[in-house]
């Protein structure tokens, strides 16, 4: 079933697959760039994280004035000033920022990490260790963000956002060319017919 939807899906993009090839080396590009300026890609990564939150606290404030009366309203006001807060303490300090928020990302795989661990060795499901196998490397991943804090918090989120732009890219461009040879098939498809 999925494969009839994903030929379905690339019927009507098969002539659109220049611009998945495009997007996919411009990720690839940039993905390239952020990986040679790692200390960068994390200050502007954790600049856009600061903003966000600045942005959503302030969404999340005026939402609690528009449904004043409600008793959740208290909550919501509170919440939206701490984004606020703690936004804009990010975008004016990003280099504690990235020290912050590499701890907390650190934090979740050791914990992460841990429980897929256990959880696969005490369950032993079918296939049990690559789930195992994935709380391993996670949790290793939370050992060494921990053991090489606070220098890790000046790359690792590069790092990750340099990585991901990378392997979205190739996906795409992976993508174009069988989006590409589709097209081709069917236009051979119909000179024979």
């Amino acid at each position: 079933m999925t494969a009839t939807l994903v030929i379905a899906d690339g019927v009507s993009l098969r002539s659109k697959w220049g611009w998945f090839l495009v997007l996919g080396i411009i990720s690839i590009l940039l993905g390239t760039i952020a990986l040679v300026i790692m200390p960068a890609a994390t200050l502007a990564t954790v600049m856009v994280l600061g903003w966000l939150m600045v942005f959503s606290g302030v969404f999340e404030a005026i939402h609690a004035f528009q449904v004043r009366g409600w008793r959740g309203v208290l909550l919501h006001l509170v919440a939206g000033l701490l984004g606020i807060v703690l936004g804009l303490l990010i975008v004016t300090h990003p280099v504690a920022g990235a020290l912050a928020w590499t701890m907390l990302i650190a934090s979740f795989f050791l914990v992460v990490g841990t429980f897929r661990l256990v959880a696969a060795i005490r369950m032993k499901f079918p296939n049990w260790g690559w789930a195992a196998f994935d709380g391993a490397i996670t949790l290793l991943l939370g050992i060494l963000l921990w053991a090489d804090w606070p220098w890790s918090g000046l790359w690792f989120l590069g790092l990750s956002i340099g990585i991901s732009l990378i392997l979205r890219g190739w996906a795409h461009v992976m993508l174009a060319f069988a989006l590409r040879s589709l097209l081709t098939m069917t236009e051979g498809l119909r000179r024979a017919a």
